[in-house]
């Protein structure tokens, strides 16, 4: 029986905002995938906008996570609970999903991760966050420079009798690779699944390097949606490889199971949120040079109406630690 009473996870990056509202039997009652566009405060409050619109104002949000590079942005936002890396936020939504899972592939729009796990804990992981060569923005913008949807992408590749071999070590050669394929006369098809079979290599040989990748394995991030990628990874391994059913929004699911767990350690239903009201609130950042000493931060400060929510960026804690002192003399005399 389901009742109104939810946990939200938040995962914000910089291609894709993801929203997920968990119920308290951890059923997955909404999954929102957005695209950031640059703009995350403003897509965190239409996502939260949407949400509202699709729930009411009556339900009870008991806890709310953060992950995503921009977590700690959203936290100041939506008032979060718990702000976790997305390591952990994907590790503990696979964990939760599949407790026996000993490997999760991720592969997002801007960035690639591989998280080893053993017993349900992480022991190992790498990232990859300087080139596009194995992520979906890359495949995306093959896609388009081909004049295919993205949806049709893997499907195509699936086609494939004889992949070519791509040079996939970086985007700029796989591209005039492609191209040079193209003029040869190879098949779409084969072409495409060679682009495939390139990135699953360049993940392997960068981000997999001297990673022991046992099963089961779970993929994970948008990229998963593409079938091609995935029959990659399965050839390339030689193991199955389980794409789970909410693939694109796991950081988000994570964040949610944290913001539960945060709730049962507390004992206590109690959260900062800030309410699903939020999205009717004006939220302003702007960012200014401290000349304090001569590594001039660079200090980024969240307002809410005429109210200074955050601040960041400082080393030494100047400005962010004022803030945070504030906050405690104001609490001190509330009490």
């Amino acid at each position: 029986m389901h009742t109104n009473q939810y946990f939200l996870g938040v995962d914000v990056g910089s291609v894709s905002t993801n929203i997920v509202l968990l119920r308290e039997d951890n059923t997955v009652a909404e999954a929102m995938y957005l695209r950031t566009q640059g703009r995350p405060m403003q897509t965190i409050q239409e996502g939260i906008k949407s949400l509202r619109n699709k729930i009411g104002n009556s339900v009870q949000i008991l806890g709310v996570g953060t992950t995503g590079s921009a977590r700690q942005l959203a936290a100041t936002l939506l008032g979060a609970d718990v702000v976790k890396n997305e390591i952990t936020a994907h590790a503990v939504a696979a964990s939760r999903q599949y407790p026996e899972v000993q490997t999760i592939l991720e592969i997002g729009g801007q960035d690639s991760k591989i998280i080893i796990l053993r017993d349900g804990v992480v022991v190992d992981f790498a990232m990859n966050t300087v080139c596009a060569a194995g992520t979906g923005s890359f495949l995306d913008q093959q896609a388009a420079r081909l004049g295919i949807p993205i949806e049709e992408f893997g499907p195509i590749a699936l086609q494939a009798e004889h992949p070519v071999r791509i040079a996939g070590r970086c985007s700029v050669f796989a591209e005039s690779d492609m191209i040079h394929k193209q003029q040869l006369g190879h098949p779409l098809p084969d072409i495409l699944a060679g682009l495939c079979q390139a990135m699953v290599r360049n993940y392997l040989n960068n981000v997999g390097k001297n990673k022991e990748i046992l099963g089961p394995i779970l993929f994970q991030g948008g990229v998963a949606a593409n079938p091609g990628i995935r029959k990659a990874f399965e050839t390339e391994l030689g193991q199955n490889v389980i794409v789970p059913e909410h693939f694109s929004v796991m950081g988000a699911l994570g964040a949610a199971y944290l913001a539960q767990e945060k709730v049962v350690q507390r004992k206590e239903l109690k959260t900062q949120f800030r309410g699903l009201q939020l999205t009717d609130t004006l939220f302003k950042a702007r960012s200014f040079d401290c000349n304090g000493c001569a590594n001039h931060c660079e200090v980024v400060e969240i307002q809410q109406e005429q109210d200074i929510l955050a601040r960041w960026g400082d080393r030494c804690g100047k400005w962010s630690g004022a803030l945070s002192k504030k906050e405690e003399a104001v609490n001190e005399v509330m009490v």
